[in-house]
């Protein structure tokens, strides 16, 4: 029977890394929140009494010292064997002062020199340890490497130091605890893993794999409390000023220590018990790539099934379902941009459904993005055409989707939606699930996508939504998952034209064309957003329209200009 989640003075915690730096300052908040058992571990030597030499003297005149004993002992203080000594003594000093302040608080804290890695030498400590403190009931595994180098530059043994500590030393850390008496299992993961980092390709790879782990733990013991936490960059002595100047360039938060330690504490309160992950920092913005001058074109293939994609089974038009335009656009943008790290969409033009995919028989075994190089300005802006094809058994070329973009490295400031009109007409008076699978001329779109909650106001120049998108999960987006544009929202937005033509004229309609699309800032979501749908023109076969979208105070997200809509009947869509 596995316990419940909840914290204790019988608690009793294995920490590694948690002698030294970030993992000590959190350590020693949680014990303050709760004092417990701590069993610290961590690589480093603890002294128990220091040298004479090296007594009484503090960090600035340590080395001094040191050299000085090495002088008299006939050795030569070499700026190597200083540091070596000086980094032995002042580990050991701060070790002895993390224990203190753990114990300061009422809480029992003892060290362990050990490294997380050597199995053996792990599990024969620790079985130690839990004869005095008793059973580990919670891991806060903090240990970590680094050895940050353009992948091509890396060698096995880097990739080793790194991957070890992070995922060999959890995997050791389980091998020393019963899981059915582990109450809180937290890992100290990084955003690198959640969003990558040039340079940091096996520090990314080896906190994924602890962001998955901890999911899986949880899905095998529920009871336990399991969390990732992808920490952003870190206020401490590693982030230096030059590095806090870079990081100011690229707009990412650094974290406080007090605030950090906080929040850790946050994390492991029972109110979030259910959550396995947990974002905590800013992403981490790429540097603009530099460009050279020679246009290049890209291929890129995809096999794409419905069973990789469950979001398709809430987009069934005519029995199948269809791919929505604007996730093959956004297949389109994030090839785009992982292509060119540190720019992103501001704008696409002339996008074309050409013919659209559908998850049947006809569906082709891959499909193939074709990404052409028009023009480059380095640093500012690239400038693209792309295409997405299949070929049928009979090595026929289908072409699906087009589009010509524009990446820049700034997004030009958030406008404002002059014509912005939020009053109730109380015209249409159908809410929410009412717009959405009720028979008649309701849309035809599943519960992903049913998130029209009302219609403000409706003339035959413009429609007014009102919008809200529960965040669907990881598994439902499948291949085309919502980064800087949400191909969902989008798709959201452009029912506000459907509701219009059959108001107005009893008729449905489908996406055929857009002559321009802009992003100014990622449209939210779990959060009420507004559509501003102003129709253009209508003709029996088709319909043009702008579509806004903005908050309540009229700052725009994003906009489709000049979005051409075909016609369809309704018996058309749903036999």
């Amino acid at each position: 029977m596995t316990q419940t989640a909840q914290l204790s003075p019988s608690s009793v915690f294995v920490v590694s890394g948690g002698a030294k730096g970030i993992t000590a300052e959190c350590t020693i908040r949680l014990a303050q929140q709760q004092p417990c058992k701590f069993i610290l571990l961590g690589r480093s030597e603890l002294l128990k009494t220091e040298p004479d030499y090296a007594q009484n003297s503090d960090e600035s005149a340590l080395k001094k010292c040191i050299m000085e004993n090495l002088l008299s002992q006939g050795e030569k203080p070499t700026p190597m064997n200083v540091q070596k000594i000086y980094n032995k003594i002042t580990s050991s000093r701060e070790i002895k002062k993390t224990l203190a302040a753990i114990e300061k608080t009422g809480a029992k804290a003892e060290y362990i020199s050990v490294d997380v890695t050597d199995t053996p030498a792990l599990q024969e400590k620790l079985a130690t340890a839990v004869q005095h403190q008793g059973p580990i009931t919670g891991i806060i595994h903090g240990a970590g490497n680094l050895a940050d180098k353009l992948i091509e530059k890396k060698t096995e043994e880097d990739f080793e130091k790194v991957y070890t500590a992070k995922v060999q030393g959890l995997e050791n850390l389980l091998t020393c605890v019963n899981p059915n008496q582990l109450q809180h299992l937290v890992l100290f993961s990084s955003v690198t893993g959640f969003y990558g980092n040039p340079g940091q390709s096996d520090y990314a790879i080896a906190n994924e794999i602890l962001n998955k782990s901890a999911h899986i733990f949880k899905q095998q013991y529920p009871s336990c409390h399991v969390v990732a936490i992808n920490w952003g960059a870190w206020d401490s002595g590693m982030v230096t000023a030059e590095l806090k100047k870079i990081f100011q360039e690229r707009k990412i938060d650094i974290i406080p220590i007090a605030v950090g330690a906080k929040m850790l504490v946050k994390e492991m309160d029972n109110a979030n018990h259910a959550t396995a992950q947990v974002v905590i920092g800013s992403p981490l913005v790429p540097l603009g790539a530099e460009l050279d001058s020679e246009l290049r074109t890209h291929r890129i293939r995809r096999q794409m099934t419905l069973e990789a994609n469950p979001f398709l089974h809430d987009h069934t038009i005519a029995g199948s379902p269809v791919l929505p335009a604007t996730c093959a656009m956004t297949w389109i943008i994030n090839a785009c941009e992982q292509l060119y790290p540190g720019y992103r969409l501001f704008n696409y033009q002339d996008f074309k459904v050409l013919k659209g995919i559908t998850f049947n028989e006809t569906l082709a075994k891959e499909h193939l993005l074709e990404i052409e190089e028009v023009s480059k300005v380095n640093l500012e802006r690239i400038e693209l055409k792309a295409r997405i094809s299949s070929k049928n058994p009979e090595g026929r070329i289908h072409f699906h989707f087009s589009a010509q973009l524009n990446l820049q490295r700034e997004i030009p400031d958030i406008p404002t939606y002059e014509s912005l009109n939020l009053e109730e007409d109380n015209i249409i008076t159908a809410t929410g699930k009412d717009f959405y699978q009720n028979g008649g001329a309701t849309l035809f779109h599943g519960p992903g996508f049913q998130e029209v909650k009302r219609v403000l106001n409706i003339s035959p120049e413009k429609i007014t939504t009102e919008c809200l998108w529960p965040e669907l999960s990881a598994q439902q987006q499948g291949q085309f998952p919502v980064q800087w544009v949400n191909p969902y929202t989008t798709d959201l937005s452009m029912h506000a034209l459907w509701i219009w033509t059959q108001h107005f004229h009893e008729e449905g309609c489908l996406p055929g064309k857009v002559e321009k699309f802009e992003q100014f800032a990622m449209i939210p979501h779990n959060e009420t957003f507004y559509v501003s749908c102003e129709v253009l023109s209508k003709t029996p076969s088709s319909a043009i329209a702008n579509f806004i979208i903005h908050d309540r105070q009229g700052k725009i997200y994003s906009r489709m200009l000049g979005a051409h809509a075909i016609i369809w009947s309704m018996k058309m869509l749903r036999s």
